[in-house]
């Protein structure tokens, strides 16, 4: 039979929560705590976000300020310090303003472009930098025909005007003057006025009448021709065409004494050395050149030199044959025998080693057959020597040279 009493079930337990039948929290009724519902718990996340927010913006304002109050703090002390953080100064100056004060020189070579010249005038203290001074550089039409030589300058010049002070002549400490081998004595006074534009033609000629203030030794018998020794000078600002001859032609003494040529010796090595200087056109054949000379010598042979006959004609030009055998030239070496009266030109070093070490050889005669390139070629047979002749009017006729 069935039992109509009313049945109670027992709690269920759901998770960490007990609830009973009618709902209840078993928890409250022993007195604990209610827990804090799921919405409550959001409102708490979301307080402790903006919460950590609001100090990360604070450190990170708090940090800016460090930094620009250390950045101020360091532009101050590089200012009063002189740039001690930047290890130099605080702004570089890019031109001074001039007008200078002190001394500087520099030396300038040949092919030096403005930004080089700009960079010795940097590194001498003369000019800030060079960025104005190839500007300026830029804007002088006359800024590449600044010679070689040693220049005087002020310190801390504004760039333009140090441009200006290497045109002006009177900056010059000194200035470069090189003269090549095998010049005669009146284009070496060429050279010279060519380079300093103070020292005349008509001056140099006037210095080299007086044998004695120029240091010329007795045996050139008073003529310069073949004492200039040909290489590069520097030549101060104030030089005079007396001082200028007297140091080309202690040059040439000095290098005579060098190569220990006896002193009596000194015009007929230079005269030998001066035909060689011009019937040597490579370098490599002047010793067989001067071999072949001193076997004409030694034979009483005419030397029979174009180059002597056109130095009494005064010209450059090749000779005529009628001039080669006029009688009244006394350099022409087709009507004397022996070696005219003296150089006829200024001989380098490597003509001079030819004279006193020329190459061994039995050659009497040399033509060169090409005068593009310079080839020359040396027998001891006379028909050799027509035969090699021919080659070179050959060549002349077809290049339309006399």
């Amino acid at each position: 039979m069935s039992n109509s009493q009313t049945e109670w079930w027992a709690p269920v337990e759901r998770g960490d929560q007990v609830s009973d039948l009618f709902g209840g929290d078993p928890s409250a009724r022993r007195g604990a705590p209610a827990p804090e519902s799921r919405r409550s718990r959001q409102r708490g996340k979301a307080k402790a976000e903006r919460e950590r927010k609001r100090r990360r913006r604070r450190s990170f304002g708090v940090l800016v300020v460090a930094l620009v109050l250390f950045g101020g703090a360091a532009y101050v002390v590089s200012e009063l310090m002189g740039g001690f953080f930047g290890g130099g100064q605080a702004e570089s100056v890019e031109d001074y303003p001039g007008p200078g004060s002190g001394t500087a020189e520099i030396t300038i070579e040949a092919g030096d472009a403005g930004g080089v010249i700009g960079q010795k005038l940097v590194d001498a203290g003369v000019i800030a930098s060079v960025k104005p001074f190839t500007a300026a550089w830029t804007a002088e039409p006359q800024a590449n025909s600044i010679q070689p030589g040693t220049y005087r300058l002020l310190q801390e010049m504004r760039a333009a005007d140090a441009l200006a002070a290497l045109l002006a002549p009177s900056s010059r400490a000194s200035f470069r003057l090189t003269i090549p081998e095998g010049l005669n004595a009146e284009q070496i006074y060429t050279k010279i006025n060519e380079k300093t534009v103070t020292i005349t033609v008509d001056q140099l000629r006037a210095a080299a009448a007086d044998p004695a203030a120029i240091g010329l030794p007795a045996e050139a018998g008073g003529k310069i021709e073949g004492w200039l020794f040909p290489t590069t000078y520097d030549i101060p600002p104030d030089a005079t065409a007396t001082s200028v001859l007297q140091m080309m032609v202690a040059k040439m003494v000095e290098v005579l004494t060098a190569k220990g040529v006896p002193q009596d010796q000194w015009q007929t090595v230079l005269t030998k050395a001066s035909i060689v200087e011009r019937e040597g056109k490579l370098p490599e054949d002047r010793a067989k050149v001067a071999r072949g000379i001193q076997n004409r010598l030694d034979q009483e042979m005419r030397l029979q030199v174009d180059a002597t006959t056109s130095y009494g004609l005064g010209v450059t030009r090749a000779p005529t044959s009628a001039e080669n055998q006029d009688p009244n030239n006394p350099y022409s070496t087709y009507v004397r025998i022996g070696l005219p009266p003296g150089p006829i030109a200024s001989p380098g070093d490597v003509s001079l080693e030819a004279v006193l070490h020329p190459a061994d050889g039995p050659w009497l005669f040399w033509v060169t057959v090409n005068p593009e390139t310079g080839e020359t070629l040396f027998t001891d047979d006379f028909a050799e020597h027509n035969a090699n002749i021919k080659k070179l009017n050959d060549w002349l006729a077809e290049h339309g040279s006399e």
